[in-house]
């Protein structure tokens, strides 16, 4: 599948705008242990835009492409970033890892499964997990407060 969305790096001051583009299904890596030139310079080699609210970098390091976040709040963030970035609404929601970035693989493992707290096992439904970290994620109420959150901040999209 050619995915025409563009890719993400998200710099240190920017840890909840990261997940809230991760639960879009949006390739946003985050480090917050790089600096400045390291984020610059990962953002070029990997085609990344880069996402930051910190001018210097923008004014001194100038990178090829980037976006200068100018709301504290992260709904108010991610409106700005799919605005100048013209995003599509996601097929999906919850694709990715919140934690790691990477793409969610649907399991009927049992060891996944055993995973989830006994009140989740109980609703049944579908069960992801992240092939890297080995997180497992499951439609549970916090998904269902994303999910609402999102439609209020995305009404368009959801």
């Amino acid at each position: 599948m050619v995915h025409s969305e563009p890719g993400f790096l998200a710099d240190a001051m920017l840890g909840r705008l990261t997940r809230w583009l991760r639960v879009l299904g949006f390739d946003t890596r985050f480090d917050p242990a790089l600096d400045d030139p390291q984020l610059v310079a990962l953002a070029r080699a990997e085609s990344r835009v880069l996402l930051t609210r910190d001018r210097h970098l923008v004014d001194h390091l100038r990178p090829v492409r980037c976006l200068l976040i100018t709301y504290d709040a992260p709904l108010a963030q991610l409106r700005q970033v799919i605005d100048a970035c013209r995003l599509s609404a996601p097929a999906t929601l919850f694709t990715r890892c919140l934690i790691c970035n990477t793409p969610l693989r649907d399991t009927a493992d049992e060891e996944a499964l055993a995973k989830r707290p006994p009140q989740a096992r109980a609703l049944g439904g579908p069960v992801s997990h992240c092939p890297d970290c080995r997180r497992v994620y499951w439609l549970g109420s916090h998904t269902r407060r994303m999910h609402e959150t999102l439609k209020q901040a995305l009404p368009e999209w959801l």
